[in-house]
């Protein structure tokens, strides 16, 4: 199936989205525009191919520019930590504003315009596969009953609601991808500060990495590059996939502890230096009981319907992210 004319990412600045505008404009049958409210860092070689607007996203009348003559929206706009630097808050109305409103909007400005020639526009969104909420197996499907639990989740899950009503309304081929853990290499506007790249900087500061457990938690932890590829293939097979959501990952979740031992490991390469220990330490205050539940992913669904298939292995992927780590977003991001 052909790609869209024209795809808008928003929330291009992101962490994903700065990597899915990466992948978009390596295709030259795409136009892409990438909307978010810093500078959008891309290497020399793409960035006379993408074109770049700044604005709230917040604001309806910036989005409906940034939207305008789109034939696929990828929105990536998303506000995942509360005022506090952990999770959201039942009273971040801004958060709301951000996860919710923002796809809210996006529908009302499909239900006024018209469909071009190529019919209703593409939409992928990413989601969680957390909004499941609490599962009585560790390998989910897609299929399970969503109870979503955390303010982000349930935000995560109205929004996606939102996006399977204009689908069957016909005002968009809406598409949602659910996602695990992603880690790689950040930008220079935007670090990964997920566990796998924060357990990196510690390493590679000669401190060791804490677990709040024994380390036999599971995670599917998802490799940056195999999930901008996700949307992109997504975006091939709107047309099959509009209404549903899938989940994406590797199929198979690692403990932690060996995952934290794959990364001490990774950062001991780099440097030349003996491996930080791993140690388990005493959960904090803060910590939810969500953080010591296992959960494992059955892509199986996506494969089935598009060919992908995460590709990078562990130990390749945590040599690349230490690598960008070590030398900082900014050269990562011109390479």
């Amino acid at each position: 199936m052909s790609a869209p004319r024209r795809v808008v990412v928003l929330g291009a600045s992101g962490f994903l989205g700065s990597a899915v505008v990466r992948e978009l404009a390596a295709d030259r049958t795409v136009r892409v525009r990438a909307v978010s409210r810093r500078p959008v860092p891309l290497p020399e070689r793409l960035a006379g191919r993408v074109e770049v607007l700044t604005g709230d996203l917040t604001e309806r009348d910036v989005l409906a520019r940034a939207v305008a003559g789109a034939d696929a929206v990828l929105p990536f706009t998303a506000r995942i930590r509360g005022a506090s630097g952990w999770r959201l808050s039942e009273d971040d109305r801004e958060a709301e504003r951000v996860n919710v409103g923002l796809v809210r909007d996006l529908v009302a400005l499909l239900a006024e315009g018209s469909p071009g020639p190529g019919g209703p526009p593409s939409v992928v969104f990413p989601a969680s596969n957390t909004q499941v909420g609490r599962v009585t197996t560790e390998r989910i499907d897609g299929s399970e009953p969503d109870r979503p639990e955390g303010v982000y989740d349930r935000q995560k899950h109205a929004a996606e609601s939102l996006l399977k009503q204009a689908a069957a309304q016909g005002l968009a081929r809406a598409v949602s991808l659910r996602l695990p853990p992603v880690y790689g290499p950040g930008t220079a506007t935007a670090d990964d500060r997920g566990v796998v790249s924060t357990m990196i900087r510690r390493a590679l500061a000669g401190e060791p990495l804490t677990m709040w457990h024994d380390g036999t938690v599971r995670r599917d932890l998802l490799y940056v590059e195999d999930a901008a590829r996700a949307f992109t293939t997504a975006l091939a097979h709107a047309e099959a996939l509009s209404g549903r959501h899938f989940l994406i990952g590797t199929g198979r979740a690692r403990p932690l502890g060996e995952v934290f031992g794959a990364v001490a490991q990774a950062v001991s390469r780099h440097t030349g230096a003996e491996p930080v220990p791993v140690v388990s330490v005493e959960p904090p205050p803060h910590a939810d009981p969500t953080d010591f539940r296992s959960l494992e992913v059955d892509p199986s669904a996506f494969t089935a319907a598009t060919g992908w298939r995460a590709r990078t292995a562990l130990d390749e992927a945590l040599d690349r992210t230490v690598s960008a780590v070590a030398h900082g977003a900014g050269a990562a991001s011109r390479s």
